[in-house]
């Protein structure tokens, strides 16, 4: 394997504000920039957007930086798959058609030079989090998505970007709860009891985090809002960095 394979998640452009989302989504573009020269894939694993919903004649203005990376992305032959995060699970089909990319709506097992991955946003698994998961399966039926089709987008944008002001990202950092009340922690050693993974990558909880549990290791990509994390396969290890550029390119 002589490219590497590059997972990142959570941007969340949108929030907080126009100016603070578009500083962000171009540094998101200058990672990817770099990292082009030698990426074999690339997993963007949900909640690229704050809010994103798909009209059947319109999406949300913006990102047209993101997304143009992502096209010439797909148009030089390197593969993009992106995971529907909890805050733009209405994706439907358009970045499918005009960027080139595989949707996953499901935590999908991928092997990669005798190492096997279990990769998934990773809103919803584990114990506990009734109230969330309810909500997610409301929000994921096709009455639900019927429903807010018949809303305007003036509105039906403007409703969804004043509650993104809202969102626990907004309010500030999260912080670690000990392994014993980390959902994702739990879901983890409960999977390996009857099938073993080398790695398990989630988005989703907003903390870089690299914990090895048992003979596997978790990989938490954080979000880009207040941290630039990324993680990196080279077919031998994998690891969880952090994106800063300076003069000298990477730190």
């Amino acid at each position: 394997m002589s490219k590497n394979i590059y997972f990142a998640s959570d941007f969340h452009l949108g929030v907080p504000d126009r100016e603070r989302s578009l500083e962000r989504e171009k540094r998101i573009v200058q990672w990817m920039e770099e990292i082009k020269k030698d990426a074999a894939e690339l997993y963007l694993m949900g909640d690229l957007f704050d809010f994103w919903f798909e009209y059947k004649t319109a999406i949300p203005k913006g990102f047209s930086r993101l997304l143009g990376k992502i096209a010439e992305f797909t148009d030089s032959g390197i593969p993009v798959s992106v995971f529907t995060g909890n805050h733009d699970m209405w994706m439907f089909d358009y970045l499918q058609r005009e960027l080139g990319v595989t949707i996953y709506r499901e935590p999908i097992v991928k092997e990669y030079n005798g190492k096997r991955f279990f990769l998934g946003h990773g809103d919803g698994l584990g114990p506990g989090d009734h109230g969330y998961k309810f909500i997610k399966r409301f929000f994921a039926s096709k009455f639900c998505q019927w429903l807010f089709a018949r809303i305007h987008p003036n509105l039906g944008i403007g409703i969804a970007n004043y509650w993104s002001q809202k969102s626990r990202l907004s309010q500030g950092q999260d912080s670690f709860k000990g392994e014993e009340n980390e959902y994702l922690i739990s879901f983890i050693k409960e999977k390996l009891k009857t099938e073993h993974f080398d790695y398990f990558i989630f988005g989703h909880r907003h903390l870089p985090l690299e914990i090895k549990i048992e003979n596997s290791l978790y990989i938490n990509l954080g979000e880009w809002v207040n941290f630039s994390p990324y993680a990196v396969f080279d077919g031998e290890k994998l690891e969880l960095k952090e994106y800063k550029k300076d003069k000298d390119g990477f730190l």
